[in-house]
């Protein structure tokens, strides 16, 4: 089990098939009947029918070998459905071109060289973004509401007054949302720290208690970490070590008094206000129906479970497959919940409260990570971001500022309790709902 579990939702695009700086097209540039012939046998690569060997230069080859380029098609192919065509092609030069290749559920942008000389084989192959094949922001929101299970999303513009709503389904109701309930965490911090009752380069001494995996589950007992790496590591990477660190540190207390401070319609339901760990125990330990009997407590009864007997039953005990068996548990009883406009409420709360030079920190931490892909972000001046995912669980949730200066929140949920959710397929979506949603 590692801090992974609520993966920062960042697409992998940063490891392309082969390292080559990108190119500006030019409107005037060809693309040469070798490297047509290329692009034209690309397709049929991607989608296992091709030869690998007369199509990459022995230097790739070397550099990407066989398994290594299955492996990756193969990837493509489980998280965006079977290649459909060869899309759009922009030629950079006589020998390179971005080329836009569908599958059904997304489209894959590559950039693609060939030697300048007979056989002319592919010498570079880089994935430069991953987008989905809706165009206009209907489209994306419209697919959001087709998927299996329950979606939920909200655009709202921010101003000094209430969010304005500018499109949502089921913006009222609460998901479970993962590792976005960080967030909350996140505006206790600010609420700490604007107070003057914290410093962001106070020092957290770690106790030795067992935490959950992340980048201080090993570290030895009486390491110091400040708050601003703790946070910086719950928002941009989801760490959950760091998470829990924080939050014993600043207190469940203190956390849950947030809940509607920053605009939480239902506060009860998300209390006693879980930890990572707690909501492992609560998952993943079967024994003597440890689940049941907590969902059976009243909230007195539950705090007295997580302090007393959840707080002592070994790390161990939790079951190896929780979460990688691909079966959602209990996503509908124990996790954290919010519905999309409590989570409009909290990013507006988050916005208003790190305006000026002393909530520089708090955004550096919100937007180390953007989310999104390249393309989407593009689109705006500032994006911060915090999303979570478990099986059947995926949340993501954008401050977005847009060029002209006006502020938006754009947040989706997705659960179903019977099935795994495709994440690829709803980041996509989202980034897509990000770039058309641009001023």
């Amino acid at each position: 089990m590692t801090g992974g579990l609520f993966p920062p939702l960042l697409l992998a695009l940063a490891s392309p098939l082969a390292a080559h700086p990108q190119q500006t097209p030019s409107s005037a540039a060809q693309a040469s009947p070798a490297l047509r012939a290329r692009i034209e046998a690309l397709v049929p690569l991607l989608s296992g029918t091709g030869s690998y060997e007369s199509f990459f230069a022995p230097g790739l080859q070397t550099e990407v070998p066989k398994p290594k380029f299955d492996a990756i098609a193969a990837q493509l192919v489980a998280a965006n459905g079977p290649v459909q065509r060869l899309g759009s092609v922009v030629a950079e030069n006589a020998h390179s071109a971005l080329v836009r290749v569908d599958y059904r559920d997304a489209t894959v942008s590559f950039q693609i060289a060939v030697e300048p000389d007979a056989p002319h084989r592919v010498s570079t192959l880089v994935i430069r973004d991953v987008g989905a094949p809706e165009t206009t922001l209907a489209d994306a929101t419209a697919a959001l509401e087709r998927l299996h299970g329950a979606t939920g999303f909200a655009l709202a513009r921010l101003g000094s007054g209430t969010p304005a709503i500018l499109d949502g389904h089921r913006a009222d109701t609460p998901f479970a949302i993962g590792s976005a309930f960080k967030l909350i965490v996140l505006a206790e911090l600010v609420r700490a720290t604007n107070a003057g009752e914290r410093k962001w380069d106070d020092l957290v001494t770690l106790d030795g208690s067992v935490l959950p995996g992340g980048g201080y589950n090993l570290r030895p007992k009486g390491t110091q970490v400040s708050l601003r790496e703790l946070a910086t590591q719950m928002i941009s990477i989801s760490d959950n070590s760091a998470t829990d660190v924080l939050l014993k540190t600043l207190g469940r207390a203190k956390v849950e008094a947030m809940l509607p401070v920053v605009g939480v319609a239902d506060p009860a339901r998300n209390r006693p206000f879980l930890s990572t760990m707690e909501l492992f125990k609560l998952k993943g330990i079967d024994a003597n129906d440890l689940a049941g009997r907590y969902l059976a407590a009243d909230e007195a009864g539950r705090r007295r479970m997580l302090d007393g007997e959840v707080a002592d039953l070994p790390a161990l005990l939790i079951r190896p497959t929780l979460f990688r068996d691909g079966k959602p548990v209990r996503i509908e009883q124990i996790e954290w919940f919010l519905s999309p406009m409590d989570l409009v409420r909290v990013m507006d709360w988050l916005r208003r409260n790190t305006e000026g030079p002393k909530g520089a920190d708090a955004r550096a931490v919100l937007s180390r990570n953007p989310g999104i892909a390249p393309g989407a972000a593009a689109k705006w001046q500032w994006v911060g971001y915090k999303g979570g995912s478990e099986t059947g669980v995926i949340n993501m949730t954008l401050l977005l500022r847009a060029k002209d200066g006006t502020w938006y929140v754009l947040t989706g949920s997705w659960n179903d309790p019977a099935r795994a959710v495709e994440e690829t397929r709803f980041i996509t979506l989202i980034s897509r709902a990000a770039e058309r949603a641009a001023p």
